[in-house]
């Protein structure tokens, strides 16, 4: 355990040159970062979820139907444990034609009413409008508080005006408590988003998501470590200044408020575009690449660093196109069909219901629809036949 302690904290890892841990810890000010200091990030996270349970409980849900949020009512599949067993253990996919005909023998059913089964099955576990929207509802109160005081914060420092002031002293800057809480609060809260993962709404964009935390942590951690806390509160301004308005666009959109859902992914689409693809590179990625070596010679840290940030600015190129997808289709299209990042699992389409399983007022409908066209058929007939009749006798000769 010491040996690995000593590889993994050997100061050329972690420091510029000529730089010890020594020289950290002997600087003077309010806060100065140690690793140890990480290990607090775990208690935040599950205070978080802790926290998110209860608010989407107690004001989301409330909110959500003040909204008009409304849930999608469903048809519950034939219980079945043939297909039941099937459905779990081939994670949730269609059958194929061979498994169809399997599965009919099985359990005696119509090829067509096992389509129905697994339709609705997975139908079932897809998350509800309530769940989705308490879900963004979560994340646009943290990103627009962490936001807002992210830049309370830093507005007044110097490093916010001239990215150069990151690198002053470097890597010897003492850390402000406000800034201090800023990074670990942050850093909590990406852990808890990993934590709740596998219960979140799984959208197509599901592997991006996990690289993206996973991103986050260690480049948080990590800059945490060697201080680079500077350029740090930078990164998260730039992330958190588009997230809280693609989340209340969500909320919107879940709420069926159309035209402010449109406006305000609009707003988003314009902030993330001009933050994320000119903002964060210019600025961000510029300064530690760039400038950062006016002050220092490259360390492994710094490659590592920059690194992480050029894997962000990837999936941010990959988001970007996903977000111009849909501004095309608002632009052209007169409105937006669907979010790009939807849910993984599609729709069940209310054709595909069993006529042997529809309700009786369906059925009643449907009979009393048929009599009524059969009896506007027969009118019309009976009209025609007069109408020939009358042109018929018209025409005969007056001595006839």
């Amino acid at each position: 355990m010491d040996v690995l302690d000593q590889w993994l904290w050997r100061q050329e890892y972690w420091l510029p040159p000529g730089i010890s841990w020594e020289d950290m810890r002997g600087m003077e000010g309010s806060h100065i970062p140690l690793p140890r200091d990480l290990f607090l990030c775990l208690p935040l996270a599950f205070s978080f979820i802790a926290i998110r349970f209860v608010f989407e409980r107690h004001v989301a849900v409330p909110l959500s139907r003040y909204l008009g949020v409304k849930d999608r009512k469903r048809l519950a599949a034939t219980p079945s444990p043939k297909l039941e067993a099937f459905y779990i253990e081939h994670r949730r996919r269609q059958p194929a034609q061979g498994e169809i005909t399997v599965l009919m023998k099985q359990t005696g059913f119509t090829q067509r009413r096992v389509e129905v089964w697994f339709r609705r099955r997975r139908d079932q576990d897809r998350p509800s409008s309530t769940k989705k929207f308490c879900e963004a509802c979560w994340r646009f109160v943290f990103y627009m508080i962490s936001f807002t005081a992210g830049l309370a914060s830093l507005i007044s420092t110097p490093w916010f005006w001239d990215q150069r002031e990151c690198w002053r002293g470097y890597p010897q800057q003492p850390v402000e408590n406000v800034h201090y809480w800023y990074y670990l609060f942050e850093l909590g809260f990406y852990w808890s988003l990993l934590l709740c993962v596998s219960v979140d709404v799984k959208r197509k964009d599901f592997k991006e998501q996990i690289i993206h935390h996973f991103a986050t942590i260690f480049l948080l951690g990590f800059s945490y470590c060697s201080n680079y806390i500077r350029v740090g509160t930078l990164v998260m301004l730039v992330h958190d200044s588009s997230d809280f308005l693609l989340e209340s666009a969500k909320m919107f959109n879940y709420a069926g408020w159309k035209k402010t859902c449109d406006s305000l992914f609009v707003v988003f689409a314009v902030m993330f575009l001009v933050t994320r693809l000119v903002i964060f590179p210019s600025k961000i990625i510029h300064t530690t690449l760039v400038l950062s070596m006016e002050r220092f010679q490259p360390f492994v840290g710094y490659y590592f660093f920059n690194a992480l940030l050029l894997v962000l600015q990837m999936l941010h190129m990959f988001w970007a196109w996903l977000i111009l997808r849909m501004v095309y289709k608002f632009l052209f299209l007169g409105k937006l069909d669907k979010d790009e990042r939807s849910d993984e699992e599609s729709e069940v389409e209310e054709d595909d219901c069993d006529e042997e399983e529809q309700p009786s007022w369906v059925k009643r409908e449907v009979m009393l629809n048929s009599k009524l066209t059969m009896l506007t058929s027969s009118c019309v007939l009976n009209n025609l036949t007069h109408q020939r009749a009358n042109s018929s006798c018209n025409t005969l000769p007056k001595s006839r």
